[in-house]
């Protein structure tokens, strides 16, 4: 700097506005090697006047600053450095004065209202940093209010990273993110107008890593070992126990908030798998028990091997099902459940298949046709879910190798076991009915209009009927689960003894108002005369039975906008509204393997379709039915699986059943008299296969079938919704309550166990509830690592419905005094975020590791 750019600077020190009551400008100039005192003599400012001071002349500079001239702007030069305050006789004037230097570090503190000439050392070694605009408005803008050596240094560090607030963790977890840790961006930055070596100290200071050649991959692999060894139970290698960190805590901590932070975990997972292998931990848990690593979710690996051990012990049928139940549980709370869902979901419901199976197994005898259908409703439909459930998860497996001889097992119990088991036993139940399709006790499909919608008619209530194509039983119970879990009102479910044959045309003719229906020689289906297929020949029929309704279809009403509905159904008292989606997937050869996705998006569509009229139409009466079920297995059918039946002539045939005037006698089949819907006089029976059996019949898709007895497909559900406007709480649905139950507000060790207890069980209008719960401090800085409560227990045990959850405390130390929190957080919400903020006080005498 020369003497021209000193004098400018000085002159618009000079020219400042003077602010507190002062009355001109004061300005110590410390020259530190004397390099301008010989050209002192030779600047001139316009504005102020120059004292120089020596080391003996203190008092007369004093006395002519306090007493000569009390008026002026003052330069005081000093051609030597700052004396020590104690040394200082003109300290009393310095205080209210403004200092000035040529030193680009003194420049900056001043700029930075920097009074602790201490740090000057500090500022000197990131010179380079603060030549640059943009780097030093990143750092000015964080607005320090406190600066020590430590707080600069993590300043420029934050800052070089592009951080929006300075703070090392982020510093560290920037530097990890990066794909090529290598040649990473930042860290050369850092080493570019920063220092590696603070980078390092503080690395050191804070995590424990210290290396003669320290790298990132180096940290990396230290972090997740050392999160390793603080969740395994079993004996960690040899080999690693060198990269065990002596501040395991802070480790533990950081990799949490890391791993479990929505925008990085992502990068986390990428950093875990790249280490992964550089540390063969897939050889390591080949050596260990589930129960030695069931709580580590460090590497992905530990997931692939419980995955792996569950899968061979359900294939050894150990049957160890309730602990197999645990091992998920307890893993649904950890990193990598959700990269490994659907694997879960797979095995989860093979448990449910083999172990409602062990039971059913057991149970299935000769019952009546009734005892049969209530032994259905109650239990065996499970098997049912189960099995959809199992391809539905399946389907989505990128791997399914992985999992293919579960399937295969899966196949052949629900397949060769359950279905064929209980369908034979079905059969021969209903031969008891000797021809006659009446189940005694039971309400029959064709009276449905009489037994569900008359009523509301009588009432003069408007009803909204949804008919949904092969919406089986089991299918409608988990409908029904849904629609009471997501809608204020009451739900319940009954069934009805479908028709046979188990077919759409016959079914959506009977669910309408009727007094006679008829099957012409071309086997098509009248309502009173009025053939049944299509929207406009049903809203005849319901036209018949009542001018205030009308039949739409789904497709026609789901986007239709608020006024649109209401036009359509304005003044209407009865809707039928006719929903295709699972039959429309699995009547066809190319889609039938889809049929259980066509189920998840059925129930996506039927709620949004309720939804629409409650909000839309003020709907407050809905009934859900259906036309038929159907059977469906993955598996390829067997030439024993099918009947042979030869031509018939004047018959309307299906892979399921056979209607013909004809007296037909063949093995393996039941016949049922078609009076029981047709009338007297009509001549025409039915014929099915027994059991699941299917006629041979020309072309593709045999998988998906309905048309026969059995009661996946004869079994009709009714769903009763009716919508609750009411203030009353009694049908609202509310998430259940989880309470924190320790007595203890007072953490006093790094690590703690806190007990937390879901204080009802899922049922009804009572729905699941998932926490983050975590320790933070006054300002809201994640001080712990992160626990996950799941609290979706339908046990009335209460053990069952309570959490022990382990917490682990940075290393740091902690103000008694102070309040901490612990925060429980809905994952869900997202503006209430905030469950509850429990204070805390965090007395811990010695910081340390205890605990590990």
């Amino acid at each position: 700097m020369d003497l021209k750019q000193i004098k400018t600077l000085l002159e618009d020190t000079f020219n400042k506005e003077l602010t507190e009551g002062k009355k001109r400008h004061i300005v110590f100039w410390y020259d530190d090697d004397g390099e301008f005192k010989e050209d002192i003599d030779a600047l001139d400012l316009e504005n102020a006047k120059i004292l120089k001071l020596s080391q003996n002349n203190y008092f007369f500079v004093k006395y002519h600053l306090e007493k000569a001239d009390t008026e002026s702007n003052y330069l005081i030069y000093a051609p030597f450095g700052k004396p020590n305050p104690r040394e200082n006789y003109l300290l009393d004037i310095l205080k209210y004065s403004m200092e000035f230097s040529t030193d680009k570090a003194t420049f900056i503190m001043r700029d930075l209202n920097i009074s602790d000439d201490s740090l000057k050392s500090t500022f000197r070694k990131y010179i380079k940093f603060f030549n640059n605009k943009d780097r030093y408005k990143i750092f000015k803008g964080y607005e320090i209010e406190r600066y020590t050596e430590e707080i600069v240094d993590v300043a420029v560090l934050s800052a070089l990273c592009r951080l929006p607030y300075p703070d090392f963790d982020e510093v560290l977890r920037v530097l990890l993110m990066e794909e090529d840790l290598e040649n990473n961006k930042h860290l050369e930055a850092i080493e570019k107008f920063g220092r590696l070596d603070v980078l390092w100290k503080l690395v050191d200071k804070y995590y424990g890593y210290s290396d003669n050649e320290p790298t990132l991959e180096k940290l990396a692999i230290f972090m997740l070992v050392t999160n390793v060894a603080y969740c395994l139970s079993g004996e960690l290698p040899d080999t690693w126990r060198k990269y065990v960190s002596s501040r395991k805590a802070d480790c533990v901590v950081f990799l949490s908030n890391f791993m479990n932070h929505s925008l990085y975990s992502a990068a986390y997972d990428r950093l875990a798998n790249s280490m992964e292998g550089k540390l063969k931990v897939q050889e390591y848990i080949n050596k260990w028990e589930i129960e030695d690593y069931i709580n580590c979710d460090t590497f992905k690996a530990f997931d692939e091997a419980i995955i792996r051990k569950l899968k061979e012990q359900l294939l050894s049928d150990i049957g160890e099902f309730e602990r197999y139940r645990d091992v998920i549980q307890n893993r649904r709370t950890k990193h990598w459940y959700n990269f490994f869902k659907s694997e879960y979901e797979c095995i989860y419901w093979a448990i449910e298949l083999f172990d409602c199976w062990k039971d059913v197994s057991q149970d299935i005898r000769q019952y009546t046709p009734l005892e049969f259908i209530k032994k259905y409703t109650e239990q065996y439909y499970k098997l049912d879910t189960a099995y959809r459930k199992f391809y539905t998860s399946f389907d989505r497996l990128q791997n399914k190798e992985l999992l293919m001889e579960l399937k295969e097992k899966v196949e052949n119990i629900y397949a060769n076991g359950y279905l064929n088991t209980l369908s034979i036993k079905w059969s021969d139940s209903l031969e008891t009915l000797n021809g006659n399709w009446t189940i005694p006790g039971m309400i029959m499909q064709k009276d449905f209009y009489n037994a569900y919608i008359k009523p509301f008619k009588n009432r003069k209530e408007r009803v909204f009927v949804i008919i949904s194509d092969a919406l089986r039983y089991e299918v409608a119970r988990e409908f029904c689960d849904i629609l009471n879990k997501e809608r204020k009102g009451s739900t319940e479910i009954e069934y009805m003894q479908g028709c046979i044959p188990s077919s759409t045309r016959l079914g959506m003719a009977s669910l309408l108002p009727h007094k006679s229906i008829t099957i012409d020689e071309d086997y098509k289906v009248c309502v009173d005369g009025i053939s049944s297929e299509g929207t406009d020949n049903r809203n005849k029929i319901l036209n018949n039975y009542s001018q205030e309704s009308i039949a739409v279809q789904f497709v026609d009403v789901i986007d239709m906008k608020r006024d649109d509905m209401r036009k359509t159904f304005g003044g209407k008292e009865l809707i039928y509204i006719y929903h295709n989606t699972i039959d429309a997937r699995g009547d066809n050869s190319k889609t039938e393997r889809e049929v259980f996705d066509a189920v998840e998006e059925a129930f996506k569509e039927l709620m949004l379709l309720i939804n629409n009229l409650v909000n839309n139409v003020t709907a407050t009466n809905i009934i859900i039915t259906a036309d038929h079920g159907f059977i469906y297995k993955r598996g390829n059918l067997m030439e024993s699986d099918k009947i042979s039946k030869g031509s018939i002539e004047d018959a309307y045939e299906n892979r399921r059943f056979v209607l013909s005037t004809n007296a037909l006698e063949l093995d393996g089949t039941l016949t049922f008299d078609m009076e029981y819907l047709l009338g007297p006089d009509t001549s025409l029976k039915y014929i099915s296969p027994r059991g699941v059996n299917r006629f041979k019949v020309q072309g593709t898709g045999a998988n998906y079938v309905h048309g026969g007895t059995s009661l996946q497909e004869i079994l009709i559900p009714v769903i009763k919704f009716k919508n609750d406007r009411s203030k009353d709480s009694k049908n609202e649905v509310t998430k259940v309550d989880v309470k924190l139950t320790s007595i203890t507000r007072k953490i006093t060790n790094t690590i703690s166990y806190l007990e937390f207890f879901q204080t009802e069980k899922i049922e009804d209008k009572r729905v699941p509830l998932r926490l983050k719960v975590y320790f933070v401090d006054e300002d809201g800085n994640r001080i712990s690592n992160e626990n996950i409560i799941i609290a979706d227990s339908k046990s009335e045990n209460y053990q069952d419905r309570s959490f022990r959850e382990k917490f682990v405390l940075k290393n740091r130390k902690y103000d008694k005094t102070k309040k901490y929190y612990l925060i429980m957080e809905d994952e869900e919400e997202t503006v209430e975020k905030i469950y509850d903020k429990i204070p805390f006080i965090i007395d811990i005498a010695i910081s340390d590791d205890f605990g590990f």
